[in-house]
């Protein structure tokens, strides 16, 4: 965290790029606060490019006044990027610095959208996990996350249990119904983010049914696909894939590289063919890796870079595929940070297919790395050090009081509901 959220309030932190934006600074300590019988410089660079100033010289002096011990500065935000604010008390032994400050510019299609932490892919007691759906989400909330959704091993009902869990309480956090979808005789790993119905039920109830279109789809594909198997993989996920799409979910093609005792658990070839007709909706381009494992995660991200090059809009998220909350392994490792107007399900869904996410790498005692689309990538590095950590402060207490809920603490209820409504409190500050 920067000093700027240490000793002082900056808002807002994101403003419109090209227009003119009045910044607040006030001290969270009294002895800091900005006093008018002293002088202050305030100078401004942006991290890139300013057009209207010589370009070995991109410093722009902003107008500025002090109000009630509030330090009030009125500039103009050129362009999409960063821009670092120096404060400088003038001093008779010269200058004395008071804080660098940060804020972020944006062109108005990301800056009427804000961002929300996820993980679409993770597991509780009825497969492979250690905890029950309830625990999980609340766990979720705890690290940080703005949504979620149980996907267990061909289960759909453990993430309505999630739902149901918390009906009799208005919380912020959004639980989403999900699965993660195993078809017959195919190993391709595929979730069923949202949906209405489950994937897996259909092809237990009507397993013929399902054979019959898959092959339909296998005919339609021969002259492209000479491989049998192959062939019949990748009609198996279109099939699943459309499913899952008309129950309005979004379909993810999981960890493409996962390596299993005898090799990658589908083969490349299969992969590329994957590339090719991208069936799916979203890539699982971080997936929940140990770090014995972490050169699965480093070929997903080469190939899909190397798909971009080749011209390929694939829209990313990342994942933590945990299977515990507390084994202190892969929980809160990877997630996904989507750019959307809002937290309602289709606006997430719809803001993923049209590439507004990142995927995110947050290994414990290791530097967090994004991967996506260059513009996202940087500015979600600007929100990862400036914004999210507050935003997670808050999201902590709601997930604490949502453990208690589930234990039964009867004062739980009335402490949700006073923590309701607490990360857009604070994004409405950081917006303006």
């Amino acid at each position: 965290m920067s000093n700027q959220n240490k000793y002082y309030s900056v808002f807002p932190k994101v403003v419109p790029a090209d227009r003119q934006s009045l910044i607040t600074v006030k001290s969270v300590f009294p002895h800091r606060a900005f006093k008018n019988d002293r002088q202050y410089e305030v100078l401004c660079h942006p991290v890139d490019y300013c057009k209207n100033n010589n370009k070995h010289d991109k410093c722009c002096k902003f107008h500025t006044y002090i109000r009630d011990g509030i330090l009030y500065i009125n500039g103009y935000f050129e362009g999409e990027q960063e821009h670092i604010i120096y404060i400088n008390e003038e001093t008779q032994d010269g200058k004395r610095e008071i804080g660098v400050f940060s804020v972020y510019s944006l062109e108005e299609d990301l800056y009427n959208r804000r961002p929300y932490k996820g993980d679409m892919h993770i597991h509780s007691f009825y497969s492979d996990g250690l905890e029950s759906p309830a625990y999980v989400a609340a766990s979720c909330r705890k690290i940080g996350l703005d949504f979620m959704a149980i996907t267990d091993h061909g289960l759909y009902n453990p993430s309505i249990e999630a739902q149901q869990a918390f009906e009799g309480v208005d919380i912020d956090l959004k639980i989403f119904r999900g699965e993660e979808v195993h078809p017959p005789e195919n190993p391709v790993h595929i979730i069923n983010f949202g949906g209405s119905f489950s994937v897996n039920e259909m092809f237990k109830k009507d397993e013929r049914a399902y054979r019959e279109e898959v092959y339909e789809i296998e005919r339609s594909i021969a002259n492209e696909i000479p491989e049998e198997m192959e062939r019949y993989q990748l009609a198996s996920s279109i099939w699943c894939f459309d499913k899952i799409r008309q129950g309005g979910g979004l379909g993810i093609f999981c960890h493409p590289f996962w390596r299993v005792h005898s090799g990658y658990y589908i083969s490349t070839l299969l992969t590329e063919y994957m590339y090719e007709k991208q069936p799916f909706d979203a890539l699982e381009l971080i997936g929940g890796y140990y770090k014995s494992q972490i050169e699965s995660n480093i070929l997903q991200v080469a190939s899909y870079y190397e798909q971009r090059a080749k011209g390929k809009k694939i829209p990313v998220v990342g994942v933590s595929d945990a299977h515990g909350c507390e084994t202190g392994e892969l929980f809160g490792w990877y997630y996904t940070i989507v750019f959307s107007p809002t937290l309602e399900f289709e606006d997430i869904r719809d803001s993923i297919k049209s590439c507004y996410s990142v995927a995110v790498e947050a290994v414990p005692g290791e530097r967090k790395i994004v991967h996506g689309e260059f513009r996202l990538v940087k500015y979600a590095l600007f929100l990862l050090r400036e914004v999210l950590p507050q935003h997670d402060e808050i999201c902590y207490n709601e997930g604490y009081w949502m453990i208690e809920y589930l234990k039964g603490n009867s004062n739980a209820k009335n402490q949700l509901e006073s923590l309701k409504g607490g990360v857009d409190r604070f994004y409405s500050l950081c917006w303006g």
